[in-house]
C-alpha cells in the first residue's frame, strides 16, 4: 500500500464516526474521492457516493459502511457521571476501563469508563452496560450539561497502529476499511478504465439499521451490488474453528455463500481470483448476511448481490486487527473483476 493511501486509511480510522453521526468522516471521504470521481452524490440518509461512467446502463454499486459502533448517553446523574446505552454491538466486557471521546453537543471531551475496584467487590459476573458509567471529571449534573446532553455519542479513545508493517489495529476497522476499499477501487478503475457505471458508496447506519444501504440502492437502482465489509477471522487463540470456521489473515478476501448471494457474481469473482493467482476464503451466510447486502438486495425490483469481506480479528472490540495485504488484495480483486465487465453480462442464474 502506498504511503498516501495508507495515510487516508489512517485518517479515516482517526475520525470518530459512530452510527448516526458520520458527517465528519463523510466530508473527508468526499474530499479524497472527488479528485478522481466523475461525479459525487449525496443523499438524505448521509451517504457519500463517488461515480464513474454515470451514463452507463449497467450499474455496479459498491457499499462500504463508514459508521462504527459507539455509546449513546442516556442519563447524567447528579454527580456528573454519564450513563450510556449502546449504538451498535458494544461488548460490555471490552468497555471496562477504556478511555472515551464524548462528542458533546457543545464540546468534545475525554472520559474514562469507571469500574468498581476489585478491593470493593469489583464487577458482578453478569454485569451489563447499565452497570458502567463515564467519568469526564465533572462534579455535578449542571457542570456536565454545559457540554453534554442526552443522545450525545461517544467512542473508545484509541489510536490506529501498524503492527510489524503487516497489520493495522485500532477502533472501528469495522468498517472504515470498507469505506476505504470502495474509494480505492474507484481510484484505480479511473486509472485503468472500465466500461460499466461504478458507484462507490460510503454508507451510513449499517451498525444500527442498514438504512444507508437501502437509500443508496433505492436511489441508484443498480444492476448489481457488492457489499465490502469485514468478517470474523478465527486464527487466534481461544476460537473454536469447528464451530466458527477457519478464516485467516493474509489468506485472501472472503466470499460469502448462501441464499442471499447471487451465484453468477461469485463466479465472476472466483474466475478473477484464479486469473490473478489469488487465494480466496469462504464464509457461510445461509439466511442473511448481516451486512448492507441484505438491504440493497431488497430495493426496487430486487438487486443481485454479493459480499466480499476482509478477515478481521477481535470484532467490535477497541483493537480490531486486519491485514494490509488482505486490503490490497481485495481492492485488486474488485478492480480487476469490474474492469473486465462489458455491461452485457446476465446475472440470472437460470441463464447460461
Amino acid at each position: 500500500m502506498e504511503n498516501a493511501n495508507l495515510d487516508f486509511l489512517l485518517d479515516l480510522l482517526h475520525t470518530a464516526s459512530p452510527s448516526s453521526n458520520e458527517m465528519e468522516i463523510q466530508k473527508k471521504w468526499i474530499t479524497y474521492v472527488k479528485e478522481f470521481a466523475d461525479e459525487i452524490r449525496t443523499d438524505n440518509a448521509g451517504n457519500a457516493i463517488g461515480v464513474l461512467n454515470p451514463d452507463a446502463a449497467f450499474k455496479v454499486l459498491l457499499a462500504g459502511h463508514c459508521d462504527e459502533i459507539g455509546l449513546v448517553i442516556n442519563r447524567i446523574d447528579e454527580e456528573g457521571f454519564l450513563h450510556f446505552d449502546k449504538m451498535g454491538g458494544i461488548n460490555p466486557k471490552a468497555a471496562v476501563g477504556m478511555k472515551t471521546t464524548v462528542l458533546g453537543y457543545n464540546k468534545t471531551v475525554t472520559g474514562v469508563i469507571g469500574v468498581n475496584a476489585q478491593h470493593h467487590g469489583g464487577l458482578k459476573n453478569d454485569f451489563g452496560l447499565e452497570d458502567l458509567f463515564i467519568d469526564c471529571g465533572y462534579q455535578s449534573k449542571e457542570e456536565a450539561e454545559k457540554n453534554i446532553q442526552i443522545g450525545d455519542l461517544a467512542v473508545y479513545k484509541t489510536e490506529p497502529e501498524i503492527l510489524k508493517d503487516r497489520y493495522v489495529a485500532g477502533r472501528g476497522l469495522d468498517n472504515r476499511t470498507g469505506a476505504f476499499i470502495v474509494a480505492e477501487v474507484l481510484r484505480r478503475l479511473k486509472e485503468r478504465g472500465c466500461s460499466v457505471g461504478v458507484y462507490a458508496a460510503s454508507t451510513v447506519n449499517e451498525e444500527t439499521n442498514m438504512g444507508g444501504a437501502y437509500f443508496a440502492a433505492a436511489g441508484i437502482q443498480p444492476t448489481m451490488a457488492i457489499a465490502c465489509d469485514v468478517t470474523f477471522a478465527t486464527d487466534y487463540p481461544g476460537v473454536n474453528k469447528n464451530k466458527h470456521g477457519d478464516v485467516r489473515l493474509e489468506k485472501g478476501p472472503v466470499l460469502a455463500k448462501g441464499a442471499p448471494i447471487n451465484i453468477k457474481i461469485n463466479k465472476l469473482l472466483e474466475k478473477t481470483a484464479k486469473r490473478l493467482e489469488m487465494a480466496v476464503q469462504y464464509e457461510l451466510t445461509p439466511r442473511m448476511t448481516g451486512t448492507d447486502a441484505d438491504k440493497m438486495r431488497l430495493t426496487g425490483a430486487g438487486v443481485p448481490v454479493s459480499l466480499v469481506s476482509l478477515p478481521l480479528r477481535y470484532m467490535h472490540s477497541p483493537v480490531e486487527t486486519a491485514s494490509l495485504k488482505d486490503i490490497d488484495e481485495e481492492i485488486e480483486l474488485l478492480v480487476t473483476m469490474l474492469g473486465s465487465l462489458t455491461g452485457e453480462e446476465s446475472l440470472n442464474p437460470l441463464e447460461d
